[in-house]
C-alpha cells in the first residue's frame, strides 16, 4: 500500500496516537519503532513522505536517512527531543526537508506534513478521464460512454474517493471513516453501494474492471488506460 506518511519513532505510544491523529484528519500515516522495521515497511509498501525521529533506541535517525537517500528522494522531516543547532545543521545537510523540535502539538505537526505533502506531491485531482467513464468531482458528475450515470451523492462519494487513491488497496475501515465519517457502518451496507456503483460504470457488472475486490482487505480503482 502507498500512505501518506511514515512514523519511525521508537517513542510507541506518540507514534502511535499521532498516526491515529493524522489518519483521523485524512493523512494516511503507518508507523515503525526502528531502522530494521523501517527496511522491512518499504518491501511491501510505499510512502511519500518519512516523520523521521533523531533517536531511534539503538539506531541513529541520521544513519537511516543517509541509508535511505541512497534509494529514494521522499523527503523527510526529522524530529528530536534534543536542542541545539548542531542536530538541525546535520538533519539538513543530509536530506532532511525540516527540523521539528518535540515537544510540538499534533496540530502544527500536521499542519506542517500537510504543506510538504502539497509542495512534493501531485496537484489535487479535478477529474478522471477515459474512453469508457468519466468523472468530474468538481461539477459531481459522471459519465459512462457519454451518457450521464445515475447515482446517489454518496456513491458519488465513494466513487470519487476510491478514483484518487487509484490502484491503491483501500480499506473498509477507511472507506467507512473517510467516505461515511462513521466508523460503525457495516460491510452489508457497503457492499450495496458498491454494487450498485458497479452496475452504473462496469462494462460488466459481474466482471468489474474498475473497482476490484481484494478480499480480506477492501477494494481498489483500477483505472483504465487513457
Amino acid at each position: 500500500m502507498n500512505y501518506d506518511c511514515l512514523i519511525i519513532d521508537d517513542e510507541k505510544l506518540l507514534a502511535d496516537s499521532t498516526a491515529e491523529y493524522f489518519n483521523l484528519f485524512g493523512v494516511s500515516t503507518a508507523v515503525v519503532y526502528s531502522a530494521q522495521e523501517c527496511r522491512g515497511f518499504f518491501e511491501h509498501d510505499t510512502a511519500n513522505l518519512l516523520l523521521l525521529d533523531i533517536n531511534l533506541g539503538n539506531d541513529s535517525g541520521f544513519e537511516l536517512c543517509r541509508e535511505l537517500r541512497e534509494k529514494t528522494q521522499i523527503p523527510i522531516l526529522f524530529i528530536s527531543a534534543r536542542s541545539g543547532d548542531d542536530d538541525k545543521i546535520v538533519a539538513l545537510n543530509i536530506g532532511g526537508d525540516d527540523y521539528i523540535q518535540k515537544p510540538c502539538s499534533l496540530g502544527v505537526l500536521l499542519a506542517k506534513v500537510r504543506v510538504v505533502l502539497k509542495r512534493y506531491g501531485q496537484s489535487e485531482m479535478t477529474s478522471y478521464s477515459d474512453d469508457w467513464l468519466k468523472v468530474d468531482f468538481e461539477a459531481k458528475q459522471a459519465t459512462v460512454n457519454g451518457n450521464p450515470v445515475k447515482i446517489t451523492s454518496l456513491e458519488f462519494k465513494l466513487l470519487s474517493y476510491l478514483i484518487k487513491k487509484e490502484n491503491r488497496v483501500v480499506s473498509k475501515q477507511e472507506i467507512f471513516e473517510k467516505v461515511w465519517e462513521d466508523r460503525f457502518t457495516g460491510d452489508g451496507t457497503l457492499n450495496v453501494h458498491i454494487r450498485k456503483i458497479r452496475e452504473a460504470i462496469e462494462r460488466d457488472a459481474g466482471n468489474p474492471s474498475y473497482i476490484i475486490t481484494v478480499w480480506g482487505e477492501g477494494y481498489k480503482f483500477q483505472g483504465e488506460s487513457r
